[in-house]
């Protein structure tokens, strides 16, 4: 009695997991073996597409028929063992050897020159029969990516919602994401940091395992979070119709900053202010460490003269800055009216048809690109490259046109601007480290340690809140009415530019 091996495969590993097909090749080789008076010493299953080299039980199959050449071996099918040409070669090379190759469901003696020759032409027919669907199929994922549907898995943060439908975020991920985004662009945090960070945070990657390094370098630098599809395979880039993560903004910034163009800090030793503020006498970093239970913060350069200062003397300075906005409700209250009054008699349109024409220059770029690659004047790695570029520009140029569109703020939305700015003190006390350390970003500049003092300088969003409440309304300028309802004017404008700045947006981040 002949012995021979078998080998099955199917090509996903949904089918696989059904059995249906696996089973039916199975009794047809085992209903072959029978009449043919032949025993199957071992089974080989596979669940991979043939048209793929590298199978890993088609290559342990080959080696033990080299080993042991008084074997045979059964196939279903010949696209079941090869539907590519360098594996049917392989199989070619068996039988050259002395190698029975059997195949349960062709009739085909393969010792004969006929017999080679019809199963040479099957196996052509299977291979370019695989080619053909290569082709649809590509056709058919780019058909998907222009119409702005990601047809591969969702990257983390993201849910997949069958074929054909766009990815939603996913509710446990995607504010985890946007944080771990958030904490890398602030400059403060590298990777490594963030590593063992989010680990604590509870983010894992759709294995439940905590993310690597190289998992969160791979979240940092994929742009389908600010809604640009890249197809790694190919490096081509498409718009997506999915809601994005983070802006475009926030995307570019983390670019940077893994390019190098930002300095990243490292440190073993979370203090509080640590990288905020400079010296006031030579423009350097303060640094922080600790002496006994102080923290202290001084300039390292030897011919400095700057002295110490206490990490509490610098927390007071910030909650001193912070305390000038905690409004109270009748400010609130009478700022809202004037917004409400100052938005029924203004429009900005201009603004708007700067940014369409912006986005519309933006477009002729992408189509001069295209012209270009067809024309051979750049190459394809170049193409692709100002491509991706081009359109996270594009959707820069579009957060900001939302945003301006959006000038024509409610004076309620502004209101819940003002209750924001206004609970900055009680947020900062009572926050966490890295709360305080954001707020302190968000809400300041020029941070300087002097030899006495410490000096913090608003930035320009809080600045607008504090000019629109101290300057007086317009009726108090009795002798310059005119120039005083301008200046008035041009401070509540000023507040609504602030509620509608990105670092309002960062209030309730």
């Amino acid at each position: 009695m002949k012995e021979c091996y078998a080998y099955i495969r199917v090509s996903t590993v949904k089918q696989g997991e059904k059995g249906t097909s696996l089973e039916e090749q199975r009794d047809a080789i085992t209903a072959y073996a029978e009449r043919h008076d032949i025993t199957i010493i071992e089974w080989f299953e596979e669940q991979v597409t043939a048209a793929k080299e590298g199978r890993a039980e088609f290559s342990r199959l080959l080696k033990r028929l080299k080993r042991k050449r008084d074997c045979g071996v059964i196939f279903h099918k010949i696209d079941r063992g090869a539907r590519n040409l360098k594996d049917w070669n392989a199989i070619q090379d068996l039988i050259e050897t002395g190698v029975e190759v059997h195949f349960a469901h062709e009739s085909l003696d393969m010792t004969t020159r006929g017999g080679r020759l019809t199963a040479d032409m099957l196996a052509v027919i299977a291979s370019d029969y695989v080619r053909n669907l290569r082709d649809e199929a590509t056709k058919g994922i780019r058909g998907r990516l222009k119409s702005g549907l990601y047809p591969l898995v969702a990257p983390l943060g993201y849910v997949d919602n069958g074929s054909g439908k766009r990815k939603t975020l996913d509710p446990e991920r995607a504010p985890l994401i946007a944080e771990l985004f958030r904490l890398y662009v602030s400059g403060e945090y590298s990777m490594q940091l963030l590593v063992p960070m989010m680990d604590r945070r509870g983010l894992r990657s759709k294995g439940g395992k905590p993310l690597t390094k190289t998992g969160i370098e791979r979240i940092l630098g994929n742009p389908f979070y600010c809604g640009i599809m890249r197809v790694k395979t190919t490096g081509e880039t498409f718009p997506g119709v999915h809601k994005p993560l983070i802006t475009a903004t926030v995307f570019k910034k983390a670019q940077r900053i893994r390019e190098g163009r930002y300095r990243k800090k490292k440190t073993r030793h979370n203090h509080l202010f640590r990288g905020l503020f400079d010296c006031g006498l030579c423009d350097r970093a303060m640094i922080a460490e600790r002496q006994k239970s102080y923290v202290y913060y001084r300039c390292h350069y030897a011919s400095c003269p700057a002295k110490t200062t206490r990490e509490e003397n610098i927390d007071g300075a910030v909650k001193r800055l912070l305390r000038r906005y905690v409004l109270s409700d009748a400010q609130i209250a009478d700022l809202k009216m004037e917004v409400r009054a100052r938005i029924e008699t203004t429009q900005g349109p201009d603004k708007v048809e700067t940014l369409k024409l912006q986005l519309r220059n933006s477009e002729a770029r992408l189509s001069r690109l295209d012209d270009k690659l067809i024309d051979d004047v750049i190459g394809d790695e170049v193409y692709k490259r100002k491509r991706e570029e081009l359109l996270i520009g594009q959707a820069v140029i579009k957060e900001n046109l939302a945003r301006e569109k959006k000038r024509n703020l409610t004076a309620e939305q502004v209101r819940k601007f003002l209750e924001q700015v206004k609970s900055l003190y009680s947020s900062y006390e009572n926050g966490t480290k890295d709360e305080k350390r954001h707020i302190v970003n968000l809400a300041s500049s020029n941070r300087l340690v002097l030899p006495k003092k410490v000096e913090i300088e608003p930035r320009n969003w809080l600045t607008a809140v504090e000019n629109a409440r101290n300057v007086p309304q317009c009726g108090l300028y009795r002798s310059t009415l005119r120039s005083g309802r301008h200046m008035r004017n041009k401070h509540i404008d000023r507040l609504i530019e602030a509620a509608n700045s990105p670092e309002a947006a960062e209030l309730l981040f």
